[in-house]
């Protein structure tokens, strides 16, 4: 697939980005949608319908398979919706102020059409200008509409009180409801590896090549490592699926949920990836030859590309040009600056201000998360207003509506969520009866209460937007902005935010220095490592001594490796590369003393 645009947006909880093809796909950029919350996409969806003039047929629960049925309807809207938006701005005159003008304005300069664009408008009127019109027009190209599937969500589903099987959870309906849309697009996997949904992914032909050798839906996994990316790619790969994209996330330096890494840094992973793409790119297409004649599948037409992706903490476009070009990268995600940009995503004006005067005390990572992994949060959401209030009130918890986190059976044979008010009063009750002291007791409390409702809270901002009463609902906005936040001030538009990413404007110009993407996770990782030194046990068993002198160890050799590296990124600047080799030194400086403040922590 050809791309507009070096950069997409990625997911960003299970609403701010739901609706944001609407607003972008036209221009060529490319947007990932969730596929958790299925009844905030029928809510979403009876509101466009009403804005669109088109009629509204809602899918009940009593329906069969209703969950995929909503998120295939969702989808087809955005597809059909999208399509029409876009024909719309390519038949468009070119004129001042035109949609088909900020199409081609909004593209990088050295884009090939960029240039073709700049050479039209340069034209007088005539042939040879209607020919370079016409030209451009053709090569446009709508941005893709992915979606994505948290790989964990997958809770056992009941019918009068009997397991139903698990076909039904989560993420398989997901699955089925994105296949049996029209979209060609393309599905992220992300949270890590889940070998039944991969097994599943084989009983649907629209992720094999069809008679053409095309693929209709293609998969992306969204890892942390390389490591991950070849099981995780070897797992597809022998059974025929070709995974066309590698997505890197930084473990720590991004939104919603985090899945720290041992201290392996960015960089020196996305050199694995520099050095290794092509071996690995072969690899998989031997497996995946043998996996689609094993399956007498039809086989690619060409060799299939294998994009490699990386997002995570980026917020300047020198460091995004660095990567792309340094480590050969196909593109980039910039997810929480674009949580300021209401022209790309939908937050309620109270929370808007709120992520708009947002430093690094109010962006946390927190334990938060029903799924039990660090979870970003901004403190003073309305969501964790009403959380704390509830504690103080006694009533501690949510109530469990969305319900796609019910995981603990430890209270009853249908689980329950760990954010729900059911299962803290229970936990609560229990505590009580275990004669604990009163500071163990404050200590495990507050483990339980901390936990905050995600799946449903995470809706509340888009639905407060909205000004229909049909279709606004009562639900605190919960929102999980990355620490890369911190450092944008204001709201931008689209033409702002994206100028930004391609250097044609800096957004920084007015805040407080910026460190360099690379420093920004390490402080992150330094941190993480801290806190869990802290937690530690004055005895640590041997498989966690063994933890800590591989983190600490995977962090001093990224800083020496970010050292022999920094004129490659920093070649422009000596008081640039000063400052970026102070803060590596006083960083390694920090990492060191650990092992005289934890000495037990590291002693083999």
């Amino acid at each position: 697939m050809k791309h507009s645009h070096s950069f997409h947006i990625p997911v960003m909880g299970t609403g701010f980005t739901i609706d944001t093809p609407f607003k972008v796909a036209r221009f060529g950029i490319s947007s990932v949608v969730s596929l958790v919350d299925d009844r905030l996409m029928e809510k979403v969806r009876k509101y466009y319908c009403d804005v669109i003039k088109e009629d509204f047929v809602p899918v009940l629960d009593q329906e069969e398979d209703a969950r995929a049925k909503r998120i295939t309807e969702y989808l087809n809207m955005l597809d059909r919706v999208t399509d029409a938006q876009f024909e719309v701005l390519k038949n468009s005159p070119f004129e001042e102020g035109s949609e088909i003008n900020k199409y081609f304005d909004l593209l990088d300069e050295g884009h090939p059409l960029k240039k073709m664009y700049v050479e039209m408008i340069s034209l007088k009127e005539g042939e040879g200008k209607k020919v370079l019109q016409e030209e451009l027009r053709g090569q446009m190209v709508r941005g893709s509409i992915d979606v994505n599937i948290l790989t964990k969500q997958q809770r056992e589903m009941y019918k009068n009180g009997e397991k139903l099987p698990l076909e039904n959870s989560d993420t398989f309906s997901a699955l089925r409801g994105f296949v049996h849309s029209n979209l060609t697009s393309s599905i992220i996997f992300s949270a890590g590896l889940n070998p039944h949904l991969y097994s599943y992914v084989e009983n649907f032909d629209e992720f094999y090549p069809d008679d053409n050798g095309e693929v209709r839906k293609k998969i992306i996994l969204k890892v942390s490592d390389l490591r991950s990316a070849v099981i995780q790619g070897k797992i597809f790969a022998k059974k025929g699926l070709w995974p066309s994209e590698f997505r890197i996330e930084s473990g720590l330096n991004c939104g919603g949920h985090a899945f720290p890494t041992q201290g392996l840094l960015l960089g020196p992973i996305l050199e694995e990836f520099r050095k290794q793409k092509a071996e690995i790119k072969e690899n998989l297409w031997d497996l995946c030859q043998k996996g689609l004649e094993k399956r007498n599948k039809n086989s690619f037409s060409n060799f299939p590309e294998l994009r490699i992706t990386v997002q995570g903490g980026i917020g300047a476009s020198g460091e995004d040009e660095f990567l792309r070009k340094y480590y050969k990268l196909d593109g980039t995600g910039w997810g929480s600056p674009f949580l300021l940009v209401p022209e790309a995503t939908s937050i309620d004006e109270d929370t808007l201000k709120k992520l708009a005067e947002a430093d690094d005390q109010d962006i946390r990572l927190t334990q938060a998360s029903p799924f039990g992994v660090p979870y970003y949060s901004l403190m003073n959401s309305k969501s964790n207003e009403v959380r704390l209030k509830k504690i103080k009130e006694g009533k501690p918890g949510s109530p469990c509506i969305t319900k796609a986190l019910t995981f603990s059976k430890e209270f009853s044979k249908e689980p329950l969520c760990v954010s729900s008010s059911q299962y803290q009063q229970k936990k609560i009750d229990q505590l009580k009866t275990q004669d604990l002291s009163e500071e163990e007791f404050s200590r495990q409390y507050e483990q339980v209460v901390e936990k905050e409702c995600i799946c449903h809270n995470l809706g509340g901002s888009i639905l407060e937007k909205f000004h229909s009463e049909e279709v606004r609902e009562p639900r605190p906005a919960a929102i999980c902005p990355g620490p890369n936040l911190a450092f944008f001030s204001t709201t931008y538009s689209l033409r702002e935010m994206v100028d930004h990413i391609y250097g044609r404007v800096n957004l920084f110009q007015l805040k407080k220095p910026r460190p360099h993407v690379f420093i920004n996770e390490l402080k992150l990782y330094v941190n993480y490592l801290k806190n869990s030194l802290s937690k530690a046990v004055l005895s640590p068993t041997k498989k966690e001594k063994s933890y800590f002198i591989e983190f600490k160890q995977n962090l001093l050799n990224g800083i020496d490796y970010y050292q022999k590296i920094s004129n490659q990124f920093l070649k422009e600047s000596k008081e640039a590369k000063g400052h970026f080799l102070e803060q590596l030194a006083s960083l390694k400086k920090e990492i060191v003393s650990f092992e005289a403040s934890y000495k037990g922590a590291f002693e083999s």
